[in-house]
């Protein structure tokens, strides 16, 4: 093994390193330096390669709860109350792969008779990155009548890729699921919104990737159970099927404020139509109605 020697400074206090010595540390310095920086170069993010997309939130926060009471009509049941529904955001930010995400779930509930012959129990979870607003995970839970369904997504936005239960799909740039699509168009701004405006938005459901079309119809005053609040109204295009007939089946009434959160939707569906109505708030970023 090599000696090392050390000889006293030129004020003979002390010790100082021999200069080949010196040379060779601060080689090795340098050598550290380039490969750390080397490192740092093959890093998918650094310079913001990979990086994803910045969307600022200052319309809803953690905590924020809405409930809402959904009716029936038809001229066999007439008006009744067929079930609840909730919009809940977690009051803790939770991690997935690292990153800060926004807990959301939606609950749906059959009530009363309809539990008898059409029982529903739907859940549907979304973890919302906060600094892009696009899921990095949905679950998804559907109990309705015989129908079971059972799902969880993994998006990958750098790769372009949702992987189900069943199967790995392409996706296209920062696609939303269904519960994340409304809360990233509630950042949207639509102050100089006009009659009869397009707005597109893709989603990724079942295993197949939707490209949907909102139309914005206007505002008006609506009648709550908190007062007349002035709403923007909407028309979002939903896939036809059994349950819906025409493309564009309802009308989404939109609180036109900080919030913007639905208190109404109006929906014709195959037999009769469907009213949902906000029936309590709780954790709201702004006060109801605050420009």
């Amino acid at each position: 093994m090599e000696k090392l020697f050390y000889r006293r400074d030129s004020k003979g206090q002390g010790f100082s390193a021999p200069r080949r010595l010196c040379g060779e540390n601060k080689n090795q310095k340098i050598i550290i330096f380039n490969f750390l920086f080397f490192l740092l170069l093959l890093s998918p993010d650094i310079f913001g390669q990979n990086e994803y997309r910045k969307v600022e939130n200052n319309t809803f926060q953690p905590g924020e709860f809405l409930k809402y009471r959904v009716f029936y009509d038809s001229w066999i049941t007439y008006a009744m109350t067929a079930g609840y529904g909730t919009i809940e955001v977690d009051p803790e930010f939770v991690k997935i792969n690292g990153r800060e995400t926004y807990h959301i779930t939606v609950t749906g509930n059959s009530a009363g008779l309809f539990n008898l012959f059409f029982k529903v129990r739907d859940r549907f979870e979304t973890y919302v990155d906060t600094g892009g607003m696009m899921p990095l995970k949905f679950i998804r839970s559907t109990r309705e009548g015989g129908y079971k369904k059972d799902d969880e997504v993994l998006f990958d936005h750098t790769g372009k890729k949702a992987q189900s239960k069943r199967a790995v799909e392409d996706i296209t740039p920062y696609v939303q699921d269904i519960v994340s699509a409304f809360f990233y168009m509630r950042t949207w701004d639509f102050d100089t919104a006009q009659v009869d405006d397009k707005y597109y938005l893709d989603f990724f459901l079942d295993d197949s990737l939707y490209h949907s079309e909102i139309i914005f119809l206007g505002r008006e005053w609506v009648n709550t159970d908190f007062g007349k609040i002035y709403c923007m109204k909407f028309k979002p295009r939903v896939a036809v099927g059994e349950t819906f007939k025409d493309p564009y089946p309802m009308e989404l009434l939109v609180t036109d404020d900080k919030n913007k959160i639905p208190v109404l939707m109006r929906s014709a569906v195959f037999i009769g139509s469907v009213k949902i109505e906000l029936l309590e708030y709780k954790g709201l970023k702004y006060k109801l109605g605050e420009k």
